[in-house]
């Protein structure tokens, strides 16, 4: 029987642990920095003031604006959506959050006519500015981990587009 010797198979289990912690750590490192590109403006969901701020964020690398935010107290991933009459939420993340379903209605949207239910958002908050009972769209259609954060939030803000950054701030 060919046996390796202890103190080599001892060396062999070292160096193999060395790789499967250096490729672990390495991919984690990875990912963060991907997390990072697709939503730059994370830490907003850190901010819990009084409403009274401003907030700046900046596009990320597919041009968009993402930012974490808040529904009804819980942190919500949105993508800052002009074009979007309502705060549109997938059905998963509608029941994660507990969000009452009103009336059915059908929206006309990028993608066509869609079914959906309106709901209220109690409470809906992107770094220190927060808006109340803001009319959402619960969307069964809709993929993904993140909200569409839709003109009935936005326009209670003054919005500033120059370049790769947004201002949100409160009128006047």
């Amino acid at each position: 029987m060919n046996q390796a010797p202890p103190g080599r198979r001892a060396g062999l289990i070292m160096l193999t642990l060395f790789w499967v912690l250096a490729l672990g750590t390495g991919t984690w490192v990875y990912q963060g920095v991907l997390d990072g590109q697709r939503n730059p403006n994370t830490h907003l969901v850190q901010s819990l003031g009084n409403g009274e701020g401003s907030v700046t964020l900046e596009r990320n690398r597919a041009g968009h604006f993402v930012a974490t935010g808040r529904i009804n107290g819980e942190p919500v991933e949105f993508l800052l959506d002009t074009g979007a009459t309502y705060v549109a939420v997938p059905t998963h993340l509608a029941e994660r959050l507990g969000l009452p379903r009103e009336h059915r209605a059908t929206f006309n949207t990028a993608n066509g006519r869609v079914q959906g239910h309106l709901t209220t958002l109690d409470d809906v908050r992107l770094g220190d500015l927060a808006a109340r009972s803001v009319r959402g769209v619960i969307t069964p259609g809709m993929e993904g981990d993140f909200a569409l954060l839709g003109m009935s939030y936005l326009s209670r803000f003054d919005i500033q587009i120059r370049g790769s950054t947004m201002v949100l701030q409160p009128p006047g």
